[in-house]
């Protein structure tokens, strides 16, 4: 088992995204190690605010399907860390409308008083006017100094894009079209990535667990996050290894030889691993869909 801690001073909120909690099991797990090692994380985290007496916030996705069964919000009120603060992501919503908030297991929690719903800046929305603010004392005594923070359910990326004709924004770009936040908390992105700009910080802290066969070498980590001098310090998760199988990869290549096609195809700069619902959500926003047909849509790939 790995794991990377470093002794600090305590931390002012504890950055993570992504959770995607769930009792079925991921194509490249199986199932007794993968439940075991979400609960055993998000446990992790858990210790890691009683250490740190810090608000832990999320950038959304908390649940990997918005209608979660009375025992997966069970286990999830048993390992949730104290002062946990949430947004939603699509995977947390009704076809993915905010609207429908009311049915979703993240309103079920907040009103158990579980956990605390942010007033945004939830999937789909706008990042205009919702921020989280912490308060930090400097000197001299009695003075403070306030970060803003944005927490944002939103696709960014450092390097080349993620997917042909993707049209999400860089990670650079939104610093600097946010310049009033000093950190930018972003989710969807199950990768771990940190950007700087003119000593603001953008954090994508990927996700939880290794629920695809391409994060076999991806280790999930959280950020602490230090309000005074505005850094984060990485904390690498408790993980296994040999867990993550691609066999069920090579299965469907042999069975397939349409799929060998067309990958075959692709430009070779692209890597494999696209993201079917990122597609998606890329032709809506290129064509023009009835709402009744996206939500037909999202109510199948929910199903």
């Amino acid at each position: 088992m790995k794991r990377t801690t470093k002794e600090s001073k305590p931390a002012q909120a504890i950055l993570m995204s992504d959770l995607h909690l769930r009792l079925s099991i991921p194509t490249c797990r199986t199932e007794e190690e993968f439940l075991e090692a979400q609960w055993r994380k998000l446990e992790f985290v858990k210790e890691l605010q009683k250490k740190h007496e810090c608000p832990v916030l999320c950038g959304g996705d908390m649940f990997h399907h918005w209608k979660p069964s009375p025992e997966l919000l069970s286990k999830t009120i048993e390992h949730l860390p104290a002062h946990f603060k949430v947004i939603y992501g699509q995977h947390d919503l009704p076809a993915h409308s905010l609207p429908d908030q009311d049915k979703s297991g993240i309103f079920t929690l907040e009103t158990a008083g579980a956990l605390e719903l942010l007033p945004g800046v939830h999937w789909g929305q706008n990042a205009e006017k919702h921020s989280y603010e912490i308060w930090i004392p400097v000197q001299p005594i009695g003075s403070h100094m306030v970060r803003k923070i944005l927490v944002w359910h939103k696709m960014t990326y450092q390097g080349k894009p993620p997917w042909p004709g993707c049209t999400e924004p860089r990670a650079g770009k939104l610093l600097r079209k946010y310049p009033k936040y000093d950190l930018l908390l972003m989710g969807d992105n199950h990768q771990s990535f940190v950007e700087e700009y003119e000593d603001r910080i953008l954090v994508n802290p990927g996700s939880l667990m290794r629920q695809n066969a391409d994060q076999i070498d991806f280790r999930p980590r959280v950020y602490l996050y230090y309000a005074e001098e505005n850094r984060v310090e990485p904390v690498y998760l408790p993980i296994e290894e040999g867990v993550v199988s691609r066999d069920h990869i090579e299965r469907d290549s042999e069975r397939s030889d349409r799929i060998d096609a067309f990958i075959s195809k692709l430009d070779g700069e692209w890597q494999a691993g696209l993201s079917f619902e990122s597609n998606l959500e890329e032709f809506f926003k290129n064509n023009r869909v009835r709402k009744q047909t996206k939500e037909i849509i999202y109510k199948a790939l929910e199903s």
